[in-house]
C-alpha cells in the first residue's frame, strides 16, 4: 500500500489538455506583427524614395501635384537640391520654375489652411527662392502681397532676398527688379510684426527705389525687431540712418543665468538672442564701414571697443574683428 501513488495528488498536479491552437490565435501571432513591420517598411520606403528623387525635374513636379502628406517633404528636398553642389542646372529650370509656380498659386487659390498644406506653401516659397532665373519672380510677389496669409507672406518675402542674391550673382539683374521691391515695400506695411520684419529685412538685400525711405520710416516701429532688422537693411544701404537703431542693438547688456547648477530654458533662449542680436549690430556696423569707407563716431567705436569684454565669445570676435577692420581704414583721425 505504501508504494501506491496518490490519486488525488496525481490528478492536482496534472497538466491542461493540449490543444491545437485556433485560427485566430494564429492571425494574431504572425499576421497581425506581419502587417505592422509591412506599414513600417512601407512608410520608410516611401521616405527614403521622396529623400532621393535626385535632380529629376519631372520627378519633383509629379510628386508635388500629389495630394498626400508626403508633398512637403518632396518641396524641402528640391530646395535643398537647388543648393547644393549639383543644383546649378535646377536653378536655371524655366519649365520647373513655372510649374513650381503653378503648384504654389494653386495652393494659395485653394485657401487650405491644414498644416500640411501650409507646410507644402513655405517650402515652395523657399524652392522658388533659389532658383537664379526671373521666371521664378511672379508667384514669389503674389504671395509677398498677399498679407492676409501672413506665414506664406514671410516666407516669399524671404525668398525674395535670396531670389534678388542669386540673380544679381548670375548677371542676370544688376538691380532687383521693380516688382521685387514693391512686393517687399506692401509686405512692409502689414499690420503683421513678424511680416513687417522680414520686409524691412529683405528691403536692406533687395534695395531699389523706396526702399531706404521706407527702411527710415521703420527703424521708429515700436517693435524691436522690425527696428533691428530695418537699421541692418540701411546699414547695408550704407545709410547712416542706422547708427542710432545699431548704437541701441550694441548696447543691449548680458543677461547672466543666476545660477549655474541649474538649467533654466527661458533665460538660456533670452541670452541667445541677445548675443545674436549684438553680433548682427557689429555685422551691421562693418557693413556700414565698407560701404562708406568711413571712421565711425566716437561713441559708437567706444561701444564695439567694449564689446571686445563680453562674456560671449562669439561677441568678443566680432567685435575684435571690427576693430581691426576700422583700423586698416585710411580716413581723416579728427572724424567724430
Amino acid at each position: 500500500m505504501a508504494d501506491t501513488p496518490n490519486r488525488s495528488f496525481m490528478q492536482d498536479d496534472s497538466l491542461p489538455p493540449v490543444e491545437p491552437p485556433n485560427a485566430t490565435f494564429l492571425v494574431q501571432l504572425f499576421l497581425v506583427p506581419g502587417l505592422i513591420v509591412f506599414i513600417i517598411v512601407c512608410v520608410w520606403l516611401s521616405f527614403h524614395w521622396l529623400a532621393h528623387l535626385g535632380n529629376d525635374p519631372q520627378a519633383y513636379v509629379r510628386t508635388l501635384r500629389r495630394n498626400n502628406e508626403g508633398r512637403w517633404q518632396a518641396a524641402l528636398n528640391l530646395a535643398n537640391d537647388l543648393r547644393g553642389p549639383g543644383g546649378e542646372k535646377l536653378k536655371s529650370d524655366e519649365v520647373l520654375a513655372k510649374e513650381l509656380g503653378r503648384i504654389l498659386s494653386d495652393e494659395v487659390k485653394s485657401g487650405r489652411t491644414d498644416e500640411q498644406s501650409q507646410t507644402l506653401r513655405l517650402y515652395l516659397c523657399r524652392a522658388l527662392g533659389e532658383f537664379s532665373i526671373q521666371t521664378a519672380i511672379e508667384p514669389l510677389v503674389v504671395c509677398a502681397q498677399a498679407t492676409a496669409d501672413a506665414q506664406t507672406a514671410r516666407a516669399a518675402v524671404e525668398a525674395l532676398s535670396v531670389l534678388t542674391t542669386n540673380l544679381i550673382a548670375a548677371d542676370r539683374a544688376t538691380d532687383a527688379p521693380t516688382a521685387i521691391t514693391d512686393a517687399a515695400l506692401a509686405a512692409s506695411r502689414s499690420k503683421d510684426a513678424a511680416l513687417r520684419s522680414s520686409a524691412a529685412f529683405a528691403l536692406g538685400v533687395i534695395g531699389g527705389l523706396g526702399a531706404a525711405e521706407r527702411l527710415v520710416e521703420l527703424s521708429n516701429d515700436p517693435v524691436e525687431d522690425v527696428r533691428f532688422n530695418s537699421a541692418l537693411g540701411l546699414a547695408r544701404l550704407g545709410q547712416d540712418d542706422s547708427l542710432e537703431a545699431l548704437v541701441e542693438m550694441l548696447a543691449l547688456p548680458d543677461l547672466p543665468i543666476a545660477d549655474a547648477r541649474t538649467v533654466d530654458e527661458a533665460a538660456q533662449s533670452k541670452r541667445y538672442r541677445r548675443a545674436l542680436i549684438v553680433v548682427n549690430a557689429v555685422r551691421g556696423v562693418a557693413l556700414l564701414v565698407d560701404a562708406t569707407n568711413q571712421s565711425l563716431p566716437s561713441h559708437v567705436r567706444a561701444r564695439v571697443e567694449a564689446l571686445q569684454q563680453d562674456p560671449v565669445a562669439d561677441v568678443r570676435s566680432s567685435a575684435a574683428a571690427l576693430i581691426k577692420k576700422m583700423d586698416r581704414l585710411k580716413v581723416d583721425p579728427t572724424v567724430q
